[in-house]
């Protein structure tokens, strides 16, 4: 679990694509270096999020550390847009005395989005993005909580179209990736999870409902049937 609060700007040091007989599996491995101050306490088999995504420690020295990334990974975020020297978010996995300023990220991406817009806003910048995968525009909300790229931010303004704004404040534009991107550029999205729980169990409990003739929900819709039923007769 993750805060979204990025602890650093790491660099990418070396991509290296797996050929399909790989135990990879034709995914990659990614090494990231300038991350000392995260490594203090790093074990193999820790997760660290890059940009956003949940990753393995599968090596690691002084300074750097190695993840290794599956196709399915590859499919539903921007690493394919990754190369030596791009800078990328990271943050360690929350521990017992970490405050929790960000929101709850699981470090599992959704999709991505494209930068539409980018505006000064005096000492802001009001960015703009449009999800690729449309089916997750459904929990995008005015004041709500998104990670782009593991950078915990609120959604400032929402267009029906789905285009929607975060603005970032100079410090936060100082400890994250953001401020490098342009527009066209592709981010990581994670939505916001509360969404999606109070959907599956809206849906559940409506599933159950009309499933019982006894339930509440079933008689309700038999007596409206009902009234409307007596309503049309009576004409």
């Amino acid at each position: 679990m993750f805060t979204g609060i990025v602890e650093l700007i790491g660099t990418v040091a070396e991509y290296k694509e797996y050929d399909t007989t790989h135990s990879g599996g034709g995914g990659v491995s990614v090494t990231v270096k300038d991350a000392s101050p995260i490594l203090g306490d790093c074990h193999i088999g820790d997760s660290i999020a890059v940009n956003g995504i949940c990753l393995t420690v599968t090596e690691y020295s002084s300074d750097s550390f190695k993840v290794g990334i599956s196709p399915e990974t590859l499919r539903r975020t921007n690493v394919a847009s990754w190369q030596p020297g791009s800078k990328v978010n990271l943050e360690r996995a929350v521990g017992q005395d970490v405050r929790f300023g960000g929101h709850y990220v699981q470090g599992h991406i959704d999709g991505t989005a494209k930068v539409v817009s980018r505006v000064a806003e005096g000492n802001s910048i009001v960015f703009g993005f449009k999800l690729h995968e449309k089916e997750f525009e459904k929990y995008i909300v005015e004041k709500g909580f998104i990670c782009i790229d593991g950078t915990s931010l609120t959604i400032t303004k929402v267009e029906p179209d789905g285009t929607f704004y975060i603005a970032m404040i100079k410090h936060t534009q100082e400890k994250v990736v953001m401020p490098l991107k342009t527009v066209g550029d592709e981010v990581n999205i994670e939505v916001d999870l509360t969404g999606k729980v109070i959907e599956k169990q809206v849906v559940l409990q409506l599933q159950e409902q009309i499933s019982n003739e006894h339930s509440p929900l079933a008689i309700l819709v038999d007596k409206l049937v009902e009234a409307k039923v007596k309503k049309f007769l009576s004409k």
